[in-house]
């Protein structure tokens, strides 16, 4: 626990479990609010592409968040949101709240959140020691999942207690607290090339544009392509699976089994994160790793859905979401103590983009599903792309013999060939 007497790591780690309830809380209001105003799963569907289309533009975030001081930049989206959020209660207090002002605000707080979490994944490395990081990572990935399963759990209480439009303000103030947390915080700057440092608009933006094309390079290589395109079907489904949720629900219960449901993806992710350290997945190679993981995951996936009693649907379904726990810690580590600190604001962001490219997609795709086939075969479908995806990358000759985890580092990352690795968070 000796992580918790640095102060720049305790300011970072409480201010994100804050916004963190934030986020949770928000995330289920959200998408509830939208599909009661609505009442189709296309809304919801609509919703999820809205919400989930700046995690493509996230990738022109990586240059800005090495440049500007991540404090600042922190104070200013908490604030930012707590403030956007207060307008859904004012709106829904003289009258004018629409389904169409929530699909309004949604994207807007998403965009703030894509400089969030990448600037705080860069800004850790500068916190810690170097070999602190797997268990830091492990602190922040703990944390995030226990705040959502907690939240995921009392959410369907509170919107049936106080109302979804109440949870906007109490998010707010959340948001708002972490920014004072964050106003502590003290990040050494990070380390700039001075020769490409200039105040005249087309130097930068040749700067930029470079910056730009060094952080996407890393992940367009032959030796990871196949498990890029996998991850790209994965987040897909997911996102497909994320918008028929709340209809799902509805047809098991209601707003408590949303919450559930939510509660054990949450619960899933987490237990997988505190699984990793004593697994000692480090010593298999990275394809196989993915390819185990993912095909348990949609197994669970699919089986849950058709489960003849509630509990059991709700168990299989957070299951299925522990490989995804595992491998997300994993990733990160590889990546902070591979990439060098100047590099890692550009390439977190490339990471997060591309890995979530797909997800707009997914979501107008299952929202629209789900209006013609039903929301249980939208997300029993999505479990067998899973497992698919997995199987192939089983079978896949250069995907199976990929490096050992533990063998990456800043050599495997960095050469003067070219020849990069990157990984990619799945959601």
């Amino acid at each position: 626990m000796k992580l918790f007497l640095n102060r720049n790591f305790a300011c970072m780690f409480f201010g994100r479990i804050l916004t963190n309830v934030g986020d949770s809380l928000y995330a289920v209001a959200a998408m509830w609010l939208v599909y009661d105003l609505g009442g189709s799963t296309f809304y919801t569907g609509l919703a999820g592409f809205l919400t989930i289309l700046p995690r493509m533009i996230q990738l022109l975030a990586g240059p800005i968040i090495d440049r500007l001081p991540i404090r600042k930049l922190l104070i200013t989206t908490q604030l930012t949101q707590a403030l956007l959020l207060l307008i859904i209660p004012v709106a829904s207090y003289y009258g004018f709240l629409t389904v169409t002002l929530v699909l309004i605000i949604s994207p807007i707080l998403t965009t703030l959140n894509m400089f969030v979490y990448p600037a705080q994944m860069a800004a850790l490395p500068s916190l810690v020691e170097n070999d602190d990081l797997t268990k830091a990572n492990s602190y922040f990935t703990v944390a995030y999942q226990g705040i959502e399963i907690g939240c995921n759990a009392i959410a369907g209480v509170l919107i049936v207690a106080i109302g979804a439009v109440s949870i906007y303000v109490l998010d707010s103030v959340m948001f708002l607290i972490g920014a004072i947390l964050f106003s502590f915080l003290r990040v050494p700057a990070a380390p700039k090339n001075t020769s490409k440092e200039s105040k005249s608009l087309p130097t930068f933006m040749r700067t930029y544009a470079s910056e730009l094309k060094e952080g996407v390079s890393v992940l367009f290589n032959k030796t990871l392509s196949k498990l890029l395109i996998g991850v790209i079907g994965i987040n897909l489904v997911g996102g497909a699976t994320f918008v028929v949720l709340p209809a799902f629900s509805d047809y098991k219960g209601g707003v408590e089994i949303y919450g559930f449901l939510l509660m054990a993806q949450a619960a899933g992710s987490l237990t997988g994160a505190l699984l990793t350290p004593y697994l000692k997945l480090e010593r298999f190679g990275l394809g196989k790793v993915y390819a185990y993981a993912f095909m348990v995951s949609g197994i669970l996936w699919s089986v849950a859905i058709f489960s003849p009693w509630t509990w059991l649907v709700v168990t299989l379904y957070g299951l299925a979401w522990l490989p995804g726990g595992i491998t997300n810690i994993l990733i990160n580590t590889v990546l902070q103590k591979g990439i060098p600190k100047n590099l890692l604001g550009r390439v977190f962001s490339a990471a997060y983009s591309v890995s979530g490219i797909a997800l707009p997609l997914g979501s107008m795709a299952g929202g629209v599903l789900g209006v013609y086939i039903g929301s249980q075969y939208v997300i029993a479908l999505s479990g067998i792309v899973v497992l698919c995806v997995g199987l192939i990358w089983l079978v896949d000759k250069q995907t199976r013999n990929l490096p050992k985890i533990n063998e990456i580092n800043e050599s495997t990352f960095i050469k003067d060939e070219p020849k990069q690795i990157i990984l990619t968070e799945t959601v």
